[in-house]
């Protein structure tokens, strides 16, 4: 077999293939002799067809199978002879005046780039860094709090307050018609609680039971309902009763409800403590991870393949039509999605991908099996039973390799965070648990 290999522009690379046609006739016979076996045809019993007949119905497609298994294989040598990464499939086209005897093709295709990266001892990253103090405690007590309160029906004289839940019936109108969902009765919600929009929990605030009232309610232009979105609805809104909040004290009684094994409130406080502690060390991670990546992509110097970044983009497409057929969209898996909203996202992660893959093979940066077992152990700590949940991961290689690519990420993060010039920056926990800082 004679092979050529030639650079066309940056990623792009072209195979000649020329195959013995005396090869692939060979084959052709073998596997229309083995198919005239088995093949059952009118007229004829089971294995008593004429070779000529076998030829003549399954001839064309035979050839077929064996000069794509043929070609496949023959690119599949040239590009390991040639030491060639190839990225995606090939595009393989046959060439016209081929030498007697032999037929030829073109293989072209893109190969992996050759990852450069500058020196990381002038990357910039700034690492976060947060505390779990008694008011982060306190927070998350009084979510807890309000996860187990009762409500008790206040006097009838009473105005509702934040806190209160309150039982109303509502119709708001659209142009003197009611608009779909716009009505409801005996509705509960809780006063000052962000469960109604602003407007209609301000009217609600301070009203007795039995009263009722008017008013104007703007819709955001962001408003799911897209019939009322940007517009304004005449509202009427009835009282029907008004309940007080009780909340549990912070007492014993409490931490043995929420299954404290010493059932006390310096028990719950610690496991409150130890609980946000972890995600507080999740946050801080993957936080700090993106910072390194941001600093990695900026130090690296590679050209995409375009097979690469369309697959990226095609898993994106897929990924967004799950989305939408989840949600209930009509036909979603037919949906028309445009390669250019998802180009620049599939750049960045193909672009990432190769960095990383580049910086774990040069500095052997790949997961070790003690630090898989660390990973899903400190995953399952929060559970119930920790023991399942290991197993659950454990148990299916997909899981398994989700695992593999974060331990992944944290050795490379460790590894450039080692290297580069690293700002400290203490962030409160509300900025870190609210996504800002």
């Amino acid at each position: 077999m004679a092979v050529t290999v030639e650079t066309l522009e940056k990623l792009e690379r072209k195979i000649t293939l020329s195959l013995p046609l005396s090869a692939i006739q060979s084959e052709v016979e073998t596997r229309l002799k083995r198919l005239a076996r088995t093949v059952k045809m009118d007229g004829f019993r089971p294995g008593k067809v004429p070779m000529n007949v076998v030829s003549q119905r399954y001839g064309y497609s035979v050839q077929y199978e064996v000069l794509n298994d043929k070609v496949g294989e023959a690119f599949a040598q040239a590009a390991n002879e040639a030491n060639l990464r190839v990225a995606g499939q090939p595009r393989i086209t046959e060439k016209e005046g081929a030498p007697e005897g032999e037929v030829t093709f073109d293989a072209v295709f893109e190969v992996f780039p050759e990852v450069k990266i500058g020196d990381l001892a002038g990357a910039e990253v700034e690492k976060l860094s947060a505390e779990v103090n008694d008011g982060a405690i306190d927070k998350t007590l009084d979510i807890l709090r309000k996860q187990r309160r009762t409500f008790a029906q206040r006097a009838m004289d009473a105005a509702a307050q934040d806190g209160d839940r309150v039982t109303v019936d509502f119709e708001g109108k659209l142009d003197g018609e009611v608009f779909q969902g716009g009505k409801a009765e005996d509705f509960q919600f809780l006063v000052g609680e962000g469960q109604m929009l602003k407007e209609f929990e301000d009217a609600v605030r301070g009203m007795k039971v039995g009263e009722s009232k008017t008013f104007p309610l703007a819709f955001p232009e962001d408003y799911h309902g897209k019939d009322v979105a940007g517009k304004t609805a005449d509202f009427l809104v009835t009282v029907k009763k008004i309940e007080a909040a009780n909340l549990p004290e912070v007492n014993d009684a409490l931490a043995k409800s929420l299954g404290i094994a010493d059932g006390t409130v310096a028990g719950l406080r610690a496991d409150i403590k130890t609980n946000l502690e972890r995600e507080v060390k999740f946050r801080l991670l993957a936080r700090n991870k993106a910072a390194v990546m941001e600093a990695l992509l900026a130090k690296a110097e590679l050209d995409l393949p375009n097979a690469s970044v369309q697959a990226e983009i095609d898993r994106l497409k897929e990924g967004a039509r799950a989305d939408l057929k989840q949600r209930g969209v009509k036909d979603a898996d037919k949906a028309e999605i445009p390669d250019d909203i998802f180009r620049a996202q599939a750049e960045r992660r193909v672009r990432l991908g190769l960095v990383v893959a580049e910086l774990v093979r040069a500095n052997n940066l790949q997961a070790k099996p003690e630090q898989l077992k660390a990973h899903i152990d400190e995953l399952a700590a929060s559970y119930e039973k920790p023991e399942d949940v290991v197993r659950w991961y454990f148990g299916d290689r997909q899981r398994l390799a989700e695992v593999e690519a974060v331990v992944i990420e944290s050795n490379v993060a460790e590894f450039v965070l080692g290297q580069a010039k690293v700002t400290n920056k203490a962030v409160s926990f509300d900025e870190l648990m609210g996504g800002q800082g």
